[in-house]
């Protein structure tokens, strides 16, 4: 039986970062879910189809990967995949802080979830797609934090085309 991990986000955008976790997380797990949150917490830039179809141009090489997106309680989500691993990246004592609250809460809803902490490369481990937003939305080049897709995307979301 393969091994399907799930790692999930908002991935508004996705970037260097985001795509490292996933091939990291390829050398413990057969498969992985990239399952992309449309729940209203914030504001997005792009809709979660939009998302979908950014992460899809990114990975459509590797079978090993799939796209999808949730609403509701995540271990709802996991529950109706049939799927136990969570995989989450960290990049700074910050993101450990709240993701060690989302496994303890989330352990309390399932208690046969397991998660797998990766932390990016040197090189993408101060990227987050906030940061990204902010430059490319003052008109700053991006490309060596995201795929060129995810940069004409971005660049046609803030100057209008």
């Amino acid at each position: 039986m393969k091994k399907i991990g799930v790692y999930p986000g908002t991935f508004d955008p996705i970037t260097y970062g985001h795509i490292d976790v996933v091939e990291r997380s390829l050398k413990i797990v057969d498969g992985v879910i990239i399952a992309v949150s449309g729940y209203p917490r914030k504001d997005f830039l792009f809709t979660v189809e939009e998302r979908i179809q950014l992460i899809e141009e990114i990975f459509k090489d590797n079978s090993s990967v799939k796209v999808e997106s949730f609403d509701g309680l995540f271990v709802d989500y996991l529950k109706e995949k049939k799927i136990n691993i969570v995989i989450r990246g960290l990049r700074a004592i910050s993101d450990f802080d709240y993701e060690f609250q989302m496994v303890l809460i989330n352990r309390k809803l399932n208690k046969d979830l397991e998660t797998i902490f990766l932390m990016p490369r040197e090189e993408y481990f101060y990227i987050s797609s906030s940061i990204v937003k902010e430059i490319a939305k003052l008109g700053g080049s991006v490309s060596c934090f995201v795929p060129k897709n995810v940069e004409i995307a971005l660049k046609k979301k803030f100057k209008g085309g």
